[in-house]
């Protein structure tokens, strides 16, 4: 038997509800009559197909196995299925009445079915093997001076300068703006054009479907002016905006008054991304979710136990080795003003410690990985390091982490940020709205950067060394904050965007926000199939 083999087994077994041991797959093989065998495990109530179960079935019925005689070979008379038409005893031909076909039930939000074939392995087999790639606690160095700010707009440019250059798009080697200011004369047709990469600021749109900008690099500044071009897609930044702080590179001559007027503008190249898998031997999954906001009086506990139930009776649930939880854990204490009259637990430790004991009742199999929100009792300016060890400590079998957090689960590689930069791309950008989160995460992966506005929305921490870079594409990229759900892939990396565990507030209801709660996002690190489960 092959591993194919193996895994096809697992698959149909799956689309049964059965988890089988790989330890059982040869025994099962032996069966002649597979279809009998599972008819007896779930007239049984048997879900878990290890040796004993197996061997178990076999000897309670008559019909798996075909025990051949001294020594020969027989051979089963094989039945067809019955014609569409027969004869009765009249001698009349009858039609059997037709069989509808099964319709299956729509789902909350749209969301689409999933098969479960396409989760093959039961996680209790498998130890956790998680590698943190970055995480800022313990890690932290600024002294809040100008001389950080400096060094971590340097560190930024220098970094995505480099995936710039390395993309071999550039039409020409570019210069340094004072450089190019100098030769400002002779880069004065669009056969003399020269390329700069610098950092966006003073953007706006003008009157003739234009967007200027002025772009600053390490030795000096320029204006910029961009017209449209036919076949240019709407998230061009001529027509979508650009983002302050944002590392570009622009290629244009320079006119009478000085002002480059760029042809193009360039990016870091994102390609198509190749996904790494964790292999048939490490076939289980992760979940996410987000924003549970314990202690207010809008989180949904009743779909919470439900989840919990989810988790010990279901087969997918059962695949699930890792619960990644992107922020927004509890609801937290003075977080904005009048807090206090919607929340149902007002000590923010005791917000924890119910959160510890709900994640508690989840199964045994399953690791916890918790990181940080702006909801959270950590530094607001990110990237802001994993909770506090007062606040771990009553939590088991829990690994936290920074916001954003950069690590792998058997060799998958997975960026997890919070995402409260996402308010800046929805008020930056003409593409990007809290309806639509994804858009903001695509964005972001194109700018191979998290947070690029300083003196936004999204408070900053001057780290001499820029990690709000993505400086390596992810396999999965998953945020969460708004309280919407969105899971779809985008040039080879998934983009998952968490739902949340909290009914609508007052504030969303205000701005006619209706959020999409208690929904479980389930990828499977072999085959990357995702599969989004609805508590609602």
């Amino acid at each position: 038997m092959t591993g194919d083999d193996g895994a096809r087994l697992s698959r149909e077994l799956m689309s049964h509800g059965l988890l089988v041991k790989r330890s059982a797959i040869p025994l099962i093989e032996s069966v002649d009559n597979l279809d009998q065998l599972i008819q007896a495990a779930l007239e049984k109530s048997i879900r878990l197909l290890d040796d004993s179960s197996v061997r178990s079935l076999i000897q309670s019925g008559s019909n798996f196995m075909e025990t051949p005689e001294d020594g020969e070979t027989q051979t089963k008379e094989i039945q067809k299925p019955p014609s569409k038409k027969f004869v009765g005893n009249s001698g009349r031909i009858l039609a059997p009445l037709e069989r509808k076909e099964i319709q299956i039930a729509p789902r909350p939000h749209g969301l689409e079915h999933y098969s479960i074939g396409d989760f093959p392995m039961d996680a209790t087999e498998i130890d956790p093997e998680i590698d943190i790639h970055f995480d800022i606690t313990g890690n932290s160095v600024t002294e809040g001076r100008l001389t950080d700010m400096q060094s971590c707009f340097t560190d930024r440019l220098a970094k995505i300068r480099k995936m710039i250059m390395d993309s071999g798009s550039l039409p020409t080697r570019p210069s340094r703006i004072s450089d190019a200011w100098r030769e400002r004369k002779s880069r004065n047709s669009p056969e003399m054009e020269v390329t700069v990469i610098g950092l966006v600021e003073f953007k706006r749109f003008g009157r003739n479907g234009d967007i200027q900008f002025a772009l600053e690099d390490e030795t000096g500044s320029i204006e910029c002016i961009l017209f449209p071009k036919p076949g240019w897609t709407k998230t061009h930044p001529v027509t979508d905006g650009l983002l302050d702080d944002d590392v570009i590179g622009v290629t244009g001559y320079f006119t009478e008054s000085g002002r480059l007027r760029a042809s193009d503008l360039h990016r870091p190249s994102l390609g198509a991304h190749q996904k790494a898998t964790s292999g048939s031997d490490a076939a289980i999954s992760v979940a996410f979710l987000s924003d549970i906001h314990v202690g207010s009086k809008t989180f949904l506990d009743a779909q919470w136990k439900k989840m919990v139930q989810w988790f010990k009776e279901d087969p997918l649930a059962r695949t699930i080795k890792y619960f990644v939880m992107t922020g927004d854990g509890v609801d937290g204490v003075g977080i904005y003003p009048g807090q206090e009259k919607h929340l149902s637990i007002r000590d923010l430790y005791k917000q924890y410690g119910e959160l510890a004991r709900m994640i508690e009742e989840l199964p045994d199999w399953v690791d916890t990985i918790i990181m940080p929100g702006n909801h959270d009792a950590v530094r607001p300016a990110e990237p802001q390091p994993a909770l506090d060890p007062d606040v771990q400590q009553d939590y088991s079998d829990v690994t936290f982490s920074g916001n954003p957090s950069d690590f792998s689960l058997h060799g998958v590689r997975v960026l997890a940020y919070h995402g409260v930069s996402i308010s800046d791309f929805v008020s930056s950008l003409r593409s990007v709205s809290f309806e639509h989160p994804e858009r903001a995460m695509m964005a972001m992966l194109e700018r191979r950067h998290l947070a690029p506005s300083w003196g936004g929305k999204t408070p900053l921490s001057p780290e001499p060394e820029d990690s709000m870079v993505i400086q390596t594409i992810p396999d999965i990229f998953v945020t969460g904050h708004v309280h919407g759900h969105h899971a779809s892939q985008y040039k080879g990396t998934h983009i998952i965007h968490s739902s949340t565990w909290q009914n609508q507030t007052d504030y969303q209801r205000m701005l006619g926000f209706q959020p999409l709660p208690c929904i479980l996002t389930v990828v499977n690190l072999e085959t990357h199939a995702v599969a989004s489960i609805p508590f609602v």
